[in-house]
């Protein structure tokens, strides 16, 4: 066990994906990474943040005094949620190279204090809220979202996932009505979706449009592209400014993977090509030095 160091190199945008239990979450982190499947199992509501970043190497645990420890994925399960500030978890997907993702426990636990995602949402640049479409925007995710800082209402996307189970187009078009108007001003942009049909949608380039994955991918990646090039207010925690990667944009193209349908285990596809965005990048800040708020 040693005290963590923080990283001598640029730092890439955080995005925080949160929501209700079963919102989810963990199914668009799954489709986000493009990897054959994330070594986190989600059994139960109460488990520590998972931050996932560019690399190779076993996962590591950092506890809420800095310190990190090593340990192996089938130990994963029984990291204690008390006591961790986050899981670091390095993958080889090429999303990761452009931005970091924090994948928050459910928020509507009772029995889990709600310090446990406000540590790790203090490390977003941005947020992706995911939002169950048949109980769209209640009133205990307003309330949550009430609470953070207005800053981050530029850089986040609000998500209606499972928007397939809403049967008629007159439901979809009256539940995405509300939530738009409830919302105003709260997000940059609100995208209906339906996650397992993105994962499933394999080579049927049609389908993963219709899943709303595609839309949703653009403009998260604009969106990461903006925080990168400094447009939007930086979190407190960032220093000086050093250079940028460039910045890129996802374009989908057919897959062959295949996805199971719990979404925990299912491959991601998307995005399924990258290409650069010519002359787009700025200055980014680089990470917080060791004992701040940074891994």
């Amino acid at each position: 066990m040693s005290t963590q160091d923080a990283p001598n190199t640029p730092r890439k945008p955080v995005i925080a994906l949160m929501g209700e239990f079963s919102a989810g979450k963990s199914t668009l982190a799954n489709l986000l990474i493009c990897q054959g499947r994330s070594p986190v199992k989600v059994t139960a509501t109460q488990r520590p943040p998972v931050w996932y970043v560019h690399g190779q190497g076993a996962p590591e645990v950092v506890d809420l005094r800095g310190e990190v420890t090593t340990i192996s994925e089938d130990q994963l399960d029984r990291v204690p949620v008390e006591t961790t500030k986050y899981i670091k978890i390095s993958l080889d997907a090429d999303i990761l190279e452009m931005f970091e993702i924090i994948d928050m426990p459910g928020n509507s636990d009772p029995n889990m204090s709600s310090d446990v995602w406000r540590r790790a949402v203090s490390y977003a640049d941005g947020v992706i809220w995911c939002s169950h479409a048949t109980q769209a925007w209640r009133q205990s995710e307003a309330a949550v979202w009430d609470e953070m800082p207005p800053s981050l209402y530029d850089t986040s996307i609000l998500l209606l996932t499972r928007y397939d189970k809403l049967v008629t187009d007159s439901d979809r078009r009256r539940v995405e009505a509300r939530v738009r108007k409830e919302t105003t001003g709260l997000f940059r942009e609100l995208f209906p979706v339906s996650l397992i049909n993105a994962l499933e949608a394999g080579d049927d380039h049609q389908k993963w449009i219709d899943s709303g994955a595609n839309a949703f991918i653009e403009c998260l990646l604009d969106m990461t592209s903006d925080i990168q090039m400094g447009r939007r207010p930086a979190p407190a925690q960032q220093a000086e400014p050093v250079q940028a990667t460039p910045a890129l944009r996802a374009v989908p193209e057919p897959d062959t993977a295949q996805a199971e349908p719990s979404g925990v285990s299912a491959p991601g596809i998307a995005p399924r090509r990258i290409e650069r965005k010519a002359d787009r990048a700025r200055p980014r800040p680089p990470r917080p030095e060791a004992g701040s708020q940074a891994y």
